[in-house]
């Protein structure tokens, strides 16, 4: 197999990227509204697992309220301004959902999610890319996510991301509130720390 080696801040047009995309199922990628490509790695055992338990417990929720989809981290979503993000976890109101078409539906769907959660893996911390989800938990926000959760397992932080708010960041969280964007869904973070 041959590599290539992608300079930081190498930039591609959205038609190239859903051409990479389509291409190349092995990596996950995501463009920034700059155009810079961002090659993610693969998810190692922790956090493969703790996203599992994230997923879990949404979907448990929305199966019971039928009110919304549940979306995993290969779900790619072409935000307003442009950029195609992958959130960790990510839940879209059924409203929303069912006003795009098919093909809208099968391909990157464009709009940004009602909700999104983005965990802090083990390689976050080591290759120091806590800043760099921090702000694409602003980016989501700033295109028109109603909640956004950063979940840093390790240090045992939830940052909240509110449409309009400032960030809220809570220690030791044993549980998070959906609030009126998720009604009902208490998020256990017992089996995330």
């Amino acid at each position: 197999m041959e590599t290539i080696t992608i300079p930081q801040g190498f930039k591609v047009t959205s038609e190239q990227f859903e051409q990479l995309a389509s291409a190349e199922q092995l990596a996950r990628m995501e463009l920034t509204k700059e155009g810079e490509l961002i090659i993610m790695s693969p998810t190692g055992g922790t956090a493969g697992r703790k996203n599992s338990r994230l997923i879990q417990q949404l979907r448990n929720w929305a199966d019971r309220e039928e009110i919304g989809e549940v979306f995993d981290s290969s779900t790619v979503f072409i935000l307003p301004n442009g950029a195609r993000r992958s959130p960790d976890v990510s839940w879209i109101q059924s409203d929303r959902w069912n006003q795009l078409t098919t093909a809208q539906q099968d391909g990157f769907p464009p709009l940004a999610p009602d909700f999104v959660i983005e965990l802090v893996s083990p390689s976050d911390i080591k290759n120091q890319r806590y800043s760099d989800l921090q702000a694409k938990m602003q980016e989501y926000v700033d295109n028109g996510v109603k909640l956004g959760w950063l979940i840093e397992p390790s240090a045992k932080i939830g940052e909240i991301y509110r449409l309009g708010q400032k960030i809220e960041i809570l220690n030791h969280p044993q549980t998070l509130s959906g609030e009126n964007i998720l009604p009902g869904f208490i998020l256990d973070l017992t089996k995330i720390w």
